[in-house]
């Protein structure tokens, strides 16, 4: 049989059986589509935690209290213990390191914030000027804290947009007096909406001087010091500065822990890959589970298709044109399921990018190509027992089976 007469086959055989057709298509969709969305799920929530921590911008470095013994990044910094606490003089002394751009102490802590009978329970940042050019915020109303010295306390307060429409509904916020916990503080401005970051959300979030944060809180130690860098080729050097003026401010010991944006990155891009490929393989399973289908409904219409096969190998058809109709029937079913699940997992991926839009619920192109060639690959691989079985029958006693 000539290639175009296999091909010709192997199509007629797959129209002719439409039950049978659609039965081994619909299990290679399934296995296709829960690849692609679920590699869409994965993929795009790895890609939604690398582009929060990359809208910080790329020469950032955070100083947490607490030595990590092993170097690098894991989740355990953002919760190690702290020897010895950071303060404000210690973050006002690392703008004397030549190649720091910008810095951002950080003072965190909850308490109730009250405006015109309305009251509730808000998490209250303490940081600096610095601190909106550092997190690329904008204003929506008003301004953002004053500059000056970080150890005296200001009666302002900057306001994340949603909570500013909780408080003043359609009134406006900006020259307004708030109380928050036991102080009076006045209203000079509000962020534009941009949502969680670094763990808080700032749509719901009051911002305040830190020496305001501080008193409030009856404390006087920082949760974190953002560190802004000139350039991201200084990121080295700017480590080794700070490492150098805090083990002078802390007669030689170094107690703090310095954390890059590319540490941060790298670590997180590693965890959600890895996420991402198991439940790939996982998902793939599926196709495992279409591929023994088709080895089940191809030995059904050999059964079905004896007298045929007797009728070709008669008329002079070789076993091994047999077997390549039966492979190539395999392949085009496999095929067209796949394609078929490729329509779907897209479908699915398109509803989560619906449901969740800060999602980018995109499938990643290699899974595209592993769930067609996996597919195609598990059609062909579990159709060579009944191909070879189709071509090793004697044509008389096929023929006999009429």
């Amino acid at each position: 049989m000539r290639p175009a007469d296999t091909l010709r086959f192997a199509t007629r055989a797959a129209t002719a059986y439409p039950v049978r057709t659609a039965l081994m298509m619909l299990a290679m969709s399934i296995g296709v589509a829960a690849v692609v969305v679920l590699t869409a799920l994965g993929d795009g929530a790895r890609r939604y935690v690398l582009a929060e921590f990359s809208a910080l911008g790329s020469n950032l470095v955070i100083m947490l209290p607490g030595r990590s013994e092993t170097g690098g990044f894991g989740l355990g910094n953002l919760i190690s213990t702290t020897p010895r606490d950071l303060t404000v003089q210690d973050a006002e002394a690392l703008r004397r390191a030549p190649l720091v751009e910008r810095i951002a102490p950080m003072a965190v802590g909850n308490s109730e914030i009250a405006f015109g009978g309305r009251l509730r329970e808000v998490m209250v940042l303490g940081t600096t000027a610095d601190y909106l050019e550092l997190r690329r915020f904008r204003m929506a109303q008003g301004s953002f804290l004053p500059a000056g010295d970080a150890t005296r306390a200001g009666s302002v307060a900057v306001l994340g947009a949603k909570l500013r429409d909780e408080l003043f509904g359609h009134e406006a916020a900006v020259g307004r007096m708030i109380r928050l916990g036991d102080r009076r503080l006045r209203v000079v401005g509000v962020l534009e909406r941009s949502g969680q970051g670094l763990g808080m959300n700032s749509d719901e979030l009051v911002i305040v001087p830190v020496a305001t944060a501080q008193n409030l809180f009856d404390t006087n130690t920082l949760f974190r010091v953002l560190i802004e860098t000139r350039s991201r080729e200084a990121l080295g050097p700017v480590q080794r500065q700070v490492e150098d003026l805090m083990r002078l401010r802390r007669g030689g010991e170094l107690d703090v822990t310095l954390i890059t944006q590319d540490a941060i990155l790298g670590t997180f891009d590693r965890v959600l890959l890895a996420l991402t490929l198991g439940v790939a393989g996982i998902a793939a399973i599926s196709l495992a589970v279409a591929g023994i289908l088709v080895m089940n409904v191809m030995l059904v219409a050999i059964t079905q298709r004896t007298a045929e096969i007797g009728l070709l190998k008669a008329l002079g058809a070789t076993g091994g044109a047999i077997r390549n109709a039966f492979l190539v029937e395999a392949a085009l079913l496999s095929l067209a399921g796949a394609i078929a699940g490729l329509g779907i997992g897209h479908a699915g991926a398109w509803g989560l990018r619906i449901a969740f839009p800060v999602l980018p619920a995109w499938p990643p192109d290699w899974a595209v190509a592993a769930g067609l060639g996996t597919a195609v690959f598990t059609g062909v691989l579990f159709g060579v027992m009944p191909a070879r079985r189709a071509a090793r029958l004697d044509p008389i006693q096929a023929l006999a089976r009429r």
